[in-house]
């Protein structure tokens, strides 16, 4: 079970829920603005408190979880997914942006590989023509 500790800084309990891969990261995310502690901008060494709502980049969406445990101590994942809980309106946006993703490379499907250098050639001259 998570620790329920009085004082836990936001870059750490952001790497113990598994968020970050190290607490670094967690920082540097922290103090370029990204990660919001109930709506305002907020810096790594805030003490994070139950039902706090936090906002933060996940891949190309933003995912907003209420905190539900506190930890120090990055565990197992099971037991990470215990320290938070995604909003409803988050996890439907996040699911919407997927659908529009995938939609949107139906009409922008990729070439199966990189064009070689005749291919190349023959592209820059379609586009500079």
């Amino acid at each position: 079970m998570p620790d329920t500790s009085d004082a836990v800084r936001l870059d750490k309990w952001l790497w113990a829920a598994r968020f970050f891969k190290t607490r670094a990261l967690a920082r540097q995310t922290i103090q370029a603005g990204k990660v919001h502690y109930n709506g305002q901008r907020t810096k790594p060494a805030k003490a994070v408190e139950l039902n706090a709502v936090i906002e933060l980049p996940r891949g190309h969406d933003r995912m907003i979880v209420v905190v539900k445990g506190l930890s120090e101590h990055r565990g197992k994942a099971p037991q990470a997914e215990l320290l938070y809980e995604e909003t409803p309106e988050s996890i439907a946006k996040r699911e919407a942006n997927a659908a529009a993703r995938k939609a949107n490379a139906l009409y922008n499907p990729h070439p199966d590989q990189r064009p070689d250098k005749k291919q190349r050639r023959e592209l820059l001259r379609m586009k500079n023509q």
